[in-house]
């Protein structure tokens, strides 16, 4: 940076007129001379320069601010000897400055020079020999800075190309257009495109549900600056075969703003993110089994205090409806239970083949428009007009639980579910069979609406755990049923 801006300020030979602006001296001044001087001045590196015979020609503010020196005690002066070099260290610093004079390109420095105040300063020097009218050698111009805010320099260079090369982290910067402008590896592997791709476009082509989420968030960046902590974004991102894929992000935003500017001009957003994905499943997971475990004690302690087998069996499907089901229906077996596991009322596929298939009566239900507890049923131990195929029967058949969804599209959705005698919202059904002393008394079904996702295997391990503690009750009831009345004694 320091070398670049020297190389435009090229300060004049012995035999150009010199300024006698601040920050250079001589007997001359014009439009010219005092543009070269606003230059010299402006710029934020230190420069000095030297004619052929090492006399200082010219000494900018920037150079005064590091060494305390001012350009009236500085120009005019025979190198830095006695002044702002040791005197022993002198004539090696003088050897190595004018030797710019020849030799091509740019020379790299660093020296110990001695403020005003006696103390000592590293600096970082860049020198190139000036050439006069002639082109022979006429003098050597120096730029220079302190060595540490070169390396604070060096720093911030390698620290962006680090983050840009394969960070850890996903790094993003977006202009204030909310475009990406520059993405790195692990931030194109994980938006699913390469680098050059993203660049430029519209951040909802490649995430389909989030985006208002994850925009609004940088709108904020924008308006009112970084927010204190990290966000965790859930997005829903296209994949290059037409798919979707779910991830959470854990972001964290910078704004960017121009250090080159009076008042600061934002020049974007710095966006860094990790995928958290897998540790957030695995914690909802874990929160979901100490509920659901919770929910069970909870239940068989209710149940443990209900004087009505029926009634323990509804108050245990109540606690375990709360965050798993919206819906729920209890059906028993029809007449004997025993009938329903013999080889012949097995079905085949869809299809019952040998005795007639096991007819399922309601006998309890939640209420099919709201949310609300199950309750007993008056069917008068008419059984429910199940067609073949049914899960339920399914259910029965397997002596096992039976998963199913309601095709996609909203309009066949109340035909779906009325067709099963389900309420009209239902989309999603899972029927666990009811099992006790190696009997199946009946079926449970579960519920859900489009709101909530499709039932998945633990789902079915959860609900056979329920209806394990439901049986143990309804095998009782029926037990009661079915005893003969005592006689007179």
């Amino acid at each position: 940076m320091s070398a670049s801006r020297s190389e435009t300020a090229r300060p004049p030979g012995p035999d150009e007129p010199e300024s006698g602006a601040a920050g250079a001296v001589g007997p001359d001044s014009g439009p010219g001379a005092d543009l070269l001087a606003a230059l010299l001045d402006g710029m934020d590196a230190a420069l000095c320069a030297f004619d052929a015979d090492g006399v200082i020609t010219h000494w900018n503010r920037e150079a005064e601010r590091i060494l305390g020196w001012s350009a009236e005690e500085a120009v005019g002066r025979r190198g830095f000897a006695g002044w702002a070099v040791r005197s022993a260290d002198a004539d090696e610093v003088h050897g190595r400055l004018m030797s710019a004079m020849e030799v091509p390109g740019r020379l790299v420095h660093e020296f110990a020079l001695l403020r005003k105040d006696g103390g000592r300063v590293l600096v970082r020097t860049q020198s190139a020999g000036v050439r006069g009218a002639d082109g022979g050698p006429a003098g050597v111009y120096c730029a220079f800075s302190e060595v540490h805010a070169q390396i604070d320099l060096e720093r911030s260079i390698a620290l962006s190309e680090a983050l840009f090369d394969d960070a850890l982290w996903g790094v993003v910067l977006v202009d204030v257009d909310l475009r990406p402008t520059v993405v790195n590896g692990h931030a194109a592997r994980a938006l699913g495109s390469n680098r050059t791709a993203l660049l430029g476009r519209p951040l909802g082509e490649t995430v389909i549900q989030g985006v208002e989420e994850l925009e609004g968030a940088l709108h904020h960046v924008l308006a009112e600056g970084a927010p204190r902590a990290l966000a965790e974004l859930w997005v829903t991102l296209r994949t290059a075969d037409g798919g979707e894929r779910r991830r959470c992000w854990r972001s964290g935003f910078l704004r960017l703003a121009s250090p080159l500017a009076e008042e600061p001009v934002p020049l974007g957003i710095g966006w860094l993110f990790q995928d958290v994905t897998e540790a957030r499943l695995a914690a909802q997971e874990a929160d979901k089994l100490r509920f659901r475990s919770s929910q069970l004690h909870r239940a068989g302690r209710a149940a443990g205090e209900c004087e009505s087998p029926m009634e323990a069996a509804t108050v245990c499907l109540d606690f375990a409806l709360v965050g798993f089901a919206d819906h729920a229906l209890i059906d028993l077996v029809h007449g004997d239970p025993g009938a329903a596991t013999a080889p012949g009322g097995r079905s085949h596929g869809d299809k019952w083949s040998g005795d007639p298939p096991t007819r399922l009566v309601r006998v309890a239900a939640t209420p099919g428009g709201s949310v609300g507890p199950c309750l007993p049923v008056a069917a008068g131990g008419i059984p429910v007009r199940y067609r073949d195929g049914h899960p339920a029967l399914q259910a029965v058949a397997r002596t096992g639980s039976v998963r199913a969804s309601a095709p996609s599209g909203a309009s066949t959705t109340p035909t779906w579910s009325v067709s099963r005698q389900w309420p009209p919202d239902s989309v999603h059904a899972l029927c666990t069979v009811l099992r006790s002393r190696g009997r199946t008394l009946g079926v449970v079904t579960f519920l859900r609406g489009a709101s909530r996702p499709s039932f998945e295997r633990q789902d079915a391990v959860y609900a056979e755990d329920v209806t394990a503690r439901m049986a143990a009750s309804l095998d009782l009831l029926r037990t009661e049923e079915t005893r003969p009345e005592a006689g007179p004694g």
